[in-house]
Parts: structure tokens; sequence; C-alpha cells
């Protein structure tokens, strides 16, 4: 397996869009510059955060907030992966909010909080049969790479789809949507998770962010519950995690990639994090990897006995 990355642009882009894999190519590292809900329409999609690793099925709904994702598409054995995505930005789902607002005279509310939401960029939820019936129309239609760009079409069907998710029983994937509507938040988030992986100072970040260095801390906490320094460790430390598992670089090409310093600091830091080097984490990846494929071949083996 190897790590790939797709970015996704906020302009000139198409709003709404289909993915389709035909084999299963491993971990992904998908940078998003917008806001995306989707539904995996075929097959299966695993998401990675750290040592924990979240499977989404058929028919599920799935926010993904701004920043990196660590995705996997999984085929079905005869079909391949199929996935809708709508990408939008705070700007976009204002102005639906609006006119869903004053034309319709719509009451939008919230009062859901929990933990997940809170902390997690990623919340999956059970459509309903809704919210499903509306994405298998664009996945009757859409090609294997996107929409022709209709920003008329592309409005209308985002609309649609915020006046199903906004009209349910408060939950997270409400309280995602209606929380990335924060202009500033969305902003913040993205001169963060731009500069993960360069040198670059908390004064500099908070200069960039047209903050002062204390309102700066106190608004990076409010976002990821982490101090800065913390946050960008863990998240250097993740994708290292992955490139250990799906790739073949070295100890020290991954600990230079991902912006450590020297080899040992990597190294140190690793072993302090998951309690293994980074050479015994592989290892122990790669043992697991062998076992289950034995279990799988000799389950195969008794089918066709």
């Amino acid at each position: 397996m190897m790590i790939s990355e797709t970015t996704t642009k906020m302009h000139d882009e198409p709003m709404i869009v289909k993915y389709v894999e035909k084999s299963r190519t491993g971990i992904e590292m998908l940078h998003l510059s917008r806001f995306a809900i989707g539904c995996l329409m075929r097959g299966e999609m695993y998401l990675y955060d750290g040592d924990k690793r979240r499977q989404i099925q058929r028919g599920e709904l799935f926010f993904l907030g701004i920043g990196r994702h660590y995705v996997e598409y999984v085929p079905d054995d005869t079909l391949p992966f199929e996935m809708i995505l709508f990408y939008y930005t705070s700007q976009d789902l204002q102005r639906v909010l609006m006119h869903l607002t004053v034309t319709y005279g719509l009451e939008i509310t919230n009062n859901h909080s929990c933990e997940r939401c809170r902390k997690q960029s990623c919340v999956v939820v059970e459509p309903g049969a809704a919210l499903f019936g509306f994405f298998q129309a664009p996945n009757s239609y859409l090609k294997e790479a996107s929409l022709v760009h209709n920003e008329t079409a592309e409005s209308l069907k985002m609309t649609e789809l915020v006046y199903l998710i906004v009209s349910q029983r408060d939950g997270c994937m409400k309280s995602r949507l209606l929380g990335s509507a924060d202009k500033d938040h969305g902003s913040f988030e993205q001169v963060i998770y731009s500069h993960i992986f360069q040198s670059i100072s908390i004064e500099e970040l908070a200069m960039k962010t047209n903050r002062s260095l204390t309102s700066f801390k106190k608004e990076f906490r409010r976002h990821f519950h982490e101090p800065p320094h913390k946050w960008f460790v863990n998240q250097r430390l993740n994708h290292a995690r992955l490139q250990l598992i799906a790739t073949t670089k070295s100890i020290s090409e991954i600990g230079n990639e991902c912006s450590f310093p020297n080899t040992s600091h990597f190294i140190k830091l690793f072993k302090r994090a998951y309690h293994l080097t980074p050479v015994a984490y592989r290892q122990r990846h790669l043992q697991h990897r062998a076992a289950v494929s034995a279990e799988e071949k000799k389950g195969a083996y008794a089918e066709a006995q």
C-alpha cells in the first residue's frame, strides 16, 4: 500500500463529485480546503485517526472538516467503490441558510453538543430514507470524475441537502453542519492545516490568522482542544505512523518528510506516543497483516472444500 494525496481546491471546482475506485489502492491522504458531506453508495471506506480505524459502510452519511483525512477505499468483490461528495465553503452554507430562513421562514436551531462533535473532524451517521434517496439521484447521472460544473444545479442540490439535514432532529451531523457556517472558524482551521509540515513559529501563525499571540492560543484550544505545540507534534506523528504501515520509506525519510529536526528526535517522540520504535511498529503491522492474510486463505480453502 502507499499513501497518495488528493487535494480539493476552493475555486473553479465542482461542488458535487462522484468518486469511483475499481481496485483497493491503499491509504490516501485527502487534503480538504472545503468542508464535505458525503454518502457511501457502494463498497466500504476506512478512516484512520492515530491507532483507530473507523469503517464506513454503504448508505452511511459522513461529514469531513477542513484539513487532512486518511482514507482507504474498498470496492465490492466485483463492483467498484462509489461515493458522492458535496464540497462547500462557509460562505456557500451561509447563503443557503439565509435563503431557507428568509424565503421559507425556516427556523433553524440546534441544541446538540457532545464530545464526538467537538473533537472529531469526521462524523458518521445513518442517513435515513430521505437523505439516502437524495444521494441516489446524483449517483445515477454523475460520471466517474465529476459533474459538469453547473452552479445553478449545484446550488439547488446543496440547498436541498442542507434542508434535509437541518429539518431533522438535533444530532451530530446537524451540529457539525451548522458549526461550519462560521467563516472565521473555517479560515482559521485552513491556515493551521496548511502549515502542519512547515517550520513556522506560533508567533508567525498568530500573525497569519490576524490575532495576538494570547488570542491565537485561546482560539487554537477552542478549535483543537490542545495547545499548539502538542497538536502539531501529534499530527506529524500520526502522518508518520501511516507512512510506516503504508509505504516502504526509510525511518529517516519519514522523519524528514514529517518535519522532525532529526531521526533520533523522531524516534524518541514516536516511542513516547506509541510505546514502540518506528521499526518495531512497522514489524508489528507486517506480522498482523501476514496473520490476517493466512486466516483469509485458510477460510477460502475451507469454503472450497
